[in-house]
């Protein structure tokens, strides 16, 4: 009989794994990178193509509509080919996308770059589908938790990185120049980052090619339930379900009056419509009456179909006849949603914001020297190189901080009380915020990165609890739910236009305050007391 020999990168049959799990590893950083990148572009389009906060949240937009688009696209594909070539899929179209900003920044126009942040995001969802349960098999599977986690700790790299180099390229501080005439020489290298990227990519494809990966044989039984088999999530509370069931009706119908006003607007804006603020306000009421009445519509038609159709979709053994998962489905939108919004409107409220700096201040490391502040009536203030220098050295930091923290933490404690805990905290956050309280409302904001960190995987965990093998088909419709990254940050951007970037705060207020209610009564939606040891393995 043969002995085998089995650890942390050595399966069953003896065959050691090392170079494979850090090169997929490598994949976590690498879209870490991209989606970092994406959050430091908002302030720049503003002041290049004229636009309002509301307006420029269209790279979250189309950043998120990729990801939604081959949510599930990419889990058939990885099923019929295999996750090799998932993986490579997924690589050639973020590379095909970062190659595309280079034309994209000639062309000049705005869906240009849109359509490259898509393709990138589509390729990123190939890669985030493949990655966290490939690492899982690349050993023995006690330790599967350890490999994920320090796969994790690769993506951590990435964030604080990104906007580190965005700043460098995409944003141009000369105090004799206007706002407009920075952004336009900042434009011309704004290809640079992700044509690098694209290089890095198509080296990763290379590898990938010529190595020899293993098939994945997992537990298909496997899911973060199993111990608590006992526990009946099916069919024992319809009504709740039901009314669940219509609040997700509307948030999609709502999505896809967004997806719909996008395309539209997509169809009529170029650069010199955006520099014209009539044919601006023109193509706005235009693009509000589209929202509504696609919204309207939709929404009318998805309410009128459950109350038809209740019997069938609310049946006792339907998905969605288990309310924990119908409101992971709602919360892990409204999270996404609060996320982006926070994080692309980060450069707007350090610049617009932010009290004057003491002089001491204005050639500061952390706020990236003396192109991190600029003199402005007798006193110094930000600049948006250097918001991109404090989201690289702190306000990233502290999410990640937040990350190994609360996996600890989620060991040792009910992971919905702690989910609960922390967005009522950011409940108040985001509300010192909106009271524009100086610097203790700058503090609130760094602060929100740190209490949002475990909140997409712990949500993720407690939807598909207890649900047995019907927890792949949840996760599929729980990564769908993302598409509150693409939705909200409008409403917030919009209002930001009209009331100050502080009052935009008020929209992940809103959206925290629901994801509390989804903690705090996690207990009564799933039947369960509690789930304990949720591994922070994954988080978009």
């Amino acid at each position: 009989m043969k002995s085998t020999k089995k650890g942390l990168f050595t399966t069953e049959d003896g065959r050691n794994h090392t170079f494979i799990f850090f090169l997929v590893a490598l994949l976590f950083t690498l879209w870490a990178v991209g989606n970092s990148l994406i959050d430091t572009m908002d302030k720049h389009f503003q002041d290049y193509y004229h636009l309002t906060k509301a307006d420029s949240a269209n790279v979250q937009f189309s950043h998120y509509l990729g990801y939604f688009f081959m949510a599930l696209p990419a889990g058939w594909f990885i099923h019929k080919l295999g996750y090799k070539w998932g993986i490579i899929l997924g690589l050639s179209l973020a590379a095909l996308g970062c190659l595309w900003f280079y034309p994209a920044t000639k062309i000049d126009g705005f869906w240009a770059v849109l359509l490259g942040v898509c393709l990138v995001a589509m390729g990123f969802s190939f890669l985030e589908t493949v990655a966290n349960p490939y690492t899982t098999v690349l050993g023995d599977p006690k330790y599967a938790a350890s490999r994920i986690n320090l796969a994790q700790s690769f993506n951590a790299i990435g964030w604080p990185i990104a906007p580190y180099i965005g700043g460098l390229y995409f944003y141009h501080s000369d105090v004799a120049l206007s706002a407009v005439q920075n952004a336009e020489i900042a434009h011309k290298t704004m290809w640079i980052p992700y044509v690098s990227l694209a290089l890095i990519i198509i080296v990763l494809i290379a590898a990938f090619i010529k190595s020899k990966m293993p098939d994945v044989v997992g537990n298909e039984n496997n899911n973060s339930g199993s111990e608590t088999a006992k526990v009946d999530v099916f069919g024992q509370q319809n009504q709740l379900s039901t009314i669940l069931l219509y609040v997700c009706a509307i948030l999609f119908s709502f999505a896809l009056g967004m997806i719909v006003r996008f395309f539209v607007q997509l169809f009529y804006m170029d650069r010199a419509t955006l520099a014209n603020p009539q044919a601006m306000v023109a193509l706005n009421h235009i693009l509000t009456r589209v929202f509504y009445i696609v919204t309207g519509i939709v929404g009318l038609a998805s309410i009128i179909f459950i109350a038809i159709k209740k019997g069938k979709l609310i049946h006792r053994d339907s998905l969605w006849s288990a309310p924990h998962f119908t409101g992971a489905t709602i919360a892990q939108f409204l999270y996404v949603a609060a996320q982006a919004g926070i994080f692309s409107f980060f450069i707007n409220y350090m610049v617009e914001e932010v009290p004057a700096l003491g002089e001491s201040w204005k050639s500061n490391f952390f706020i990236g020297g003396d192109n991190g502040s600029i003199l402005r009536n007798g006193a110094y203030f930000l600049t948006e190189k250097g918001a991109t220098s404090l989201m690289s050295w702190l306000a990233f930091p502290l999410f990640l901080i937040g990350r190994f923290t609360g996996s600890f933490i989620l060991r040792i404690t009910k992971a919905h009380h702690m989910l609960g805990l922390y967005a009522v905290i950011n409940v108040i956050l985001m509300f010192v915020i909106v009271a524009k309280l100086g610097w203790i409302s700058v503090i609130a904001v760094f602060l929100s990165f740190f209490f949002m960190s475990i909140m997409f995987p712990t949500i993720f965990s407690l939807g598909i609890f207890g649900l047995g093998e019907k927890s792949k088909l949840a996760s599929s419709f729980i990564v769908m739910a993302i598409m509150g990254g693409a939705v909200l940050p409008k409403v917030m951007g919009a209002i930001g236009d009209a009331e100050g970037m502080s009052a935009g705060y008020v929209v992940p207020a809103i959206c925290f305050m629901a994801i509390a209610l989804y903690g705090f009564f996690w207990t009564k939606l799933s039947g369960s007391e509690g789930l304990n040891g949720v591994k922070i393995g994954t988080g978009h």
